[in-house]
């Protein structure tokens, strides 16, 4: 009956979450006057409508490095939509200093609240970026993605800013 209880938990916890992740662009006003014609929900007033992706920096000109706040980065910039594309840019390794970087997928909620890094798939290496373009991930499903920063034992994600999720919301074609 407790592991019910706690599954069932468990489940609303991750829920809330993803809605609220979801939802994050708090910014956003609705009302008249905030619909540009070609993606009017009343009609569409444009011949040729297009749908894009964007394409966020994560952190945006503070990149990927520790002890930004990515959490509050993507609640920020959300909603995210399927095809959007997250770059990973940050420096590469130094020998003179600093830390070396890596980005990893974690594959689930309970993962992402641990650090635990035994299943998740490193995606960016520390040697990956340097001062390009950064790594693009393109987020193909309506799905959460869980990112941490992996190195140094995980030290990075374990104090929470330099982890964040992102649930990717499908692009209605009004």
């Amino acid at each position: 009956m407790a592991s019910a209880n706690v599954q069932t938990f468990l489940f609303l916890v991750v829920f809330y979450f993803m809605f609220g992740v979801s939802l994050a662009n708090f910014n956003y006003t609705w009302g008249p006057g905030n619909w540009n014609k070609t993606n009017c929900p009343y009609g569409n007033n444009h011949p040729n409508v297009t749908q894009t992706s964007n394409k966020f920096i994560v952190g945006g000109s503070e990149n990927w490095h520790y002890g930004f706040d990515y959490m509050d980065w993507a609640r920020k910039n959300g909603p995210f939509f399927v095809n959007d594309t997250l770059v990973f840019k940050y420096d590469p390794p130094n020998p003179n200093g600093g830390f070396p970087h890596s980005v990893y997928l974690l594959p689930n909620y309970w993962s992402f609240i641990k650090c635990d890094f035994r299943r998740a798939k490193r995606i960016a290496n520390p040697n990956h970026m340097g001062a390009g373009e950064g790594f693009e991930f393109v987020l193909k499903k309506m799905q959460p993605y869980y990112f941490a920063g992996g190195e140094h034992e995980g030290i990075h994600c374990n104090n929470g800013t330099m982890k964040f999720v992102v649930m990717p919301l499908k692009r209605w074609p009004f």
